[in-house]
């Protein structure tokens, strides 16, 4: 649950109305600052994360060559318009929500498939500018990813103090950029070798997806009224 939706449920449930205007008479400039605003902004979270979720199992699927596939280019639409555009909303959406962690992330993460569909794009020209030099792109691609799994392992520090879920999540992630970077690397260097690296790229992609589904359904079943069930996710308590 997002530290703003627990504002809004400590309202809510107090039955007194925690909006900073009513603290401006007291003097009380801290507790001002402090005061959790009441938002009407609905939890984007579970759109952001089964969005996140489908797109990289798609990806780690084909990763994995399941039923035979290795060529991701399939992916692409799901990357635009799932991965992309729509994680884009949802960490937007988490911005005015007081949610800096999940706006940040959401909207990272939807600018990483949005750029990776581009890559994939054959009209975009980017493959072609490699196409004198074959070791080029495979490594260009391995530079991308282990960027990426450095900001993955940032927003990861981040997460230690969030719930189990988020940080299962993220540590699963960052090996899966791992994984993938340095298979590109291996590819580049010899070009004829075991795509090992990437398979096992693809299988941590999968368990990072699973995960991803497995924190955006508690987060949705947290957000309805009368839940059949709950999935705890560790929340930790703070002081």
């Amino acid at each position: 649950m997002a530290d703003s939706e627990k504002g809004t449920t400590l309202a809510t449930t107090s039955g007194v109305d925690h909006h900073p205007r009513n603290y401006a008479d007291n003097g009380s400039a801290a507790a001002y600052r402090n005061a959790p605003v009441k938002s009407n902004l609905a939890n984007p979270g579970t759109l952001g994360l089964f969005s996140f979720a489908s797109t990289t199992l798609i990806l780690s699927l084909y990763n994995t060559s399941a039923r035979g596939v290795t060529t991701p280019n399939a992916v692409v639409g799901m990357a635009l318009f799932c991965g992309g555009l729509v994680q884009l909303l949802a960490g937007m959406w988490e911005f005015p929500r007081g949610n800096t962690f999940g706006g940040t992330a959401f909207s990272s993460y939807g600018a990483f498939w949005l750029s990776y569909a581009t890559i994939l794009i054959p009209g975009s020209g980017i493959a072609d500018a490699y196409a004198d030099v074959s070791s080029q792109e495979p490594n260009a691609i391995g530079i991308f990813l282990m960027t990426w799994m450095t900001v993955t392992f940032l927003l990861f520090i981040a997460s230690l103090r969030k719930n189990i879920g988020f940080i299962a999540l993220f540590f699963f992630l960052t090996l899966t950029f791992m994984c993938l970077g340095a298979g590109n690397f291996v590819v580049a260097s010899a070009p004829n070798a075991s795509a090992g690296l990437i398979k096992a790229g693809g299988a941590l992609g999968i368990v990072t997806a699973l995960i991803a589904y497995y924190v955006g359904m508690s987060e949705l079943l947290a957000s309805e009224r009368a839940a059949v069930v709950g999935l705890p996710i560790g929340v930790f308590k703070h002081d």
